[in-house]
């Protein structure tokens, strides 16, 4: 089968394959080359490009000019061939986005990981975006909270760390090389705050006592398979991919970290988000609110369809999105490791910050405001929580 990120498909929806670091393989396994400059610069430049905007008075997005409150004439939309992101496959493919948003054209772009994507957003390239929670709060700290705001959660769980079978334990990991979506990423940040936890040092050039080496996922498959790469975390199907197309095993499940505590969900973590430009939220919010009703329309398909038209029409959006289909065992394996939802978990965004700060991916900061979840109880018609860090 081919990799579902090998080539670009004839999209419909005006789509974009966006990958970050997806140069050639790295040429010596410790050697941190792959998606290390690009990372840096979505984790830096972006930042710094909306700071910039921020402090110089002109908007980070430059949006076309009109009347606040009124429909756009574009939606540009990111997200990724991933099947943590299905509410935006599903939402996209079978046109929950696009019939709600009426005439308001739609574009999409599909990117490999959060870092890139945010860079696209504070550029001006898309609206919104479907991401994981840790690049959403680095833009918000590094734009000092005026760059996006999250609107609703789409998936939780669905990431691991999977490795070779000879490794065991977290003590087998000591001088091994790992690898992770993008530096800065959800993932990334989950690993090298679990390695901490156990008494690892990493470094983001790749130094330290477990080497961590940002990947694209469709490369983290190859490099696994040719054995020059121990193990990598990531999220669903590319987990699965490791495991059953490989031979990799589950030393992490990231759902084992998460008591529960936090959100009062056990072994729920948020893993992929929905969040919207600011400027282009208070420039069109009925536009906001259309996404957002489609976005809604697609989760509860998600949760109310059969296995079998899940996994097909998953399927099918994956080829149009990343170019080819996934064999049944690992739809399977991955859609049973993911819970969609509308709920971005806002409880658990403290430890998140925490966790990249620990990894040396962003500074500890106030994150209040990081939330507008108004629209979406508005639309759900539930009251869904910012945990006190903002609108409800």
């Amino acid at each position: 089968m081919t990799d579902p990120q090998d080539k670009s498909p004839q999209n419909p929806q005006n789509s974009t394959r966006i990958v970050a670091g997806q140069s050639a393989a790295p040429k010596r396994p410790l050697g941190l080359k792959i998606g290390i400059a690009a990372a840096l610069l979505a984790l830096v430049g972006g930042g710094a490009a909306v700071a910039a905007a921020v402090n110089s008075g002109t908007p980070a997005a430059t949006q076309e000019s009109a009347p606040s409150g009124n429909p756009a004439a574009e939606l540009k939309l990111g997200y990724f061939g991933n099947v943590t992101h299905a509410p935006a496959l599903v939402g996209v493919s079978k046109g929950f986005i696009a019939d709600e948003l009426g005439s308001t054209k739609l574009s999409t772009q599909v990117f490999n990981a959060g870092p890139a994507a945010i860079e696209a957003l504070n550029a001006g390239a898309i609206d919104a975006t479907y991401i994981g929670p840790n690049p959403a709060i680095n833009s918000f700290v590094k734009s000092q909270g005026q760059s996006v705001s999250i609107i609703a959660g789409a998936a939780a769980g669905g990431a691991q760390l999977v490795v070779k079978p000879e490794i065991n334990s977290a003590a087998d990991l000591k001088g091994k090389t790992l690898a992770s979506p993008q530096l800065g990423g959800t993932q990334d940040v989950a690993l090298r705050a679990w390695l901490s936890s156990q008494g690892y040092k990493t470094n983001v050039d790749g130094s330290g006592d477990v080497a961590i080496n940002p990947t694209e996922n469709a490369q983290t498959l190859k490099l696994f398979q040719d054995g020059k790469l121990d193990g990598a975390w990531l999220p669903e199907p590319w987990a699965s991919r490791l495991v059953l197309d490989a031979g990799a095993k589950v030393l992490v499940d990231e759902k084992d970290l998460w008591d529960g505590s936090l959100s009062g969900k056990p072994g729920e973590f948020p893993t992929t988000i929905l969040i919207v430009n600011q400027k282009y939220a208070a420039d069109h919010p009925d536009t906001v609110k259309a996404l957002l009703k489609g976005h809604v329309k697609s989760v509860e398909w998600l949760n109310n369809a059969s296995a079998g038209d899940k996994a097909a029409v998953i399927n099918a959006a994956l080829k149009e999105a990343a170019g080819a289909e996934l064999k049944a065992d690992v739809i399977d394996r991955s859609l049973k490791n993911i819970v969609f939802t509308v709920d971005p978990l806002a409880g658990t965004y403290q430890k998140l910050l925490a966790d990249g700060v620990t990894a040396g991916t962003t500074k500890q900061a106030d994150i209040n405001g990081i939330f507008d979840l108004r629209v979406l109880n508005s639309v759900s018609g539930e009251k869904t929580s910012a945990a006190g860090l903002g609108k409800e």
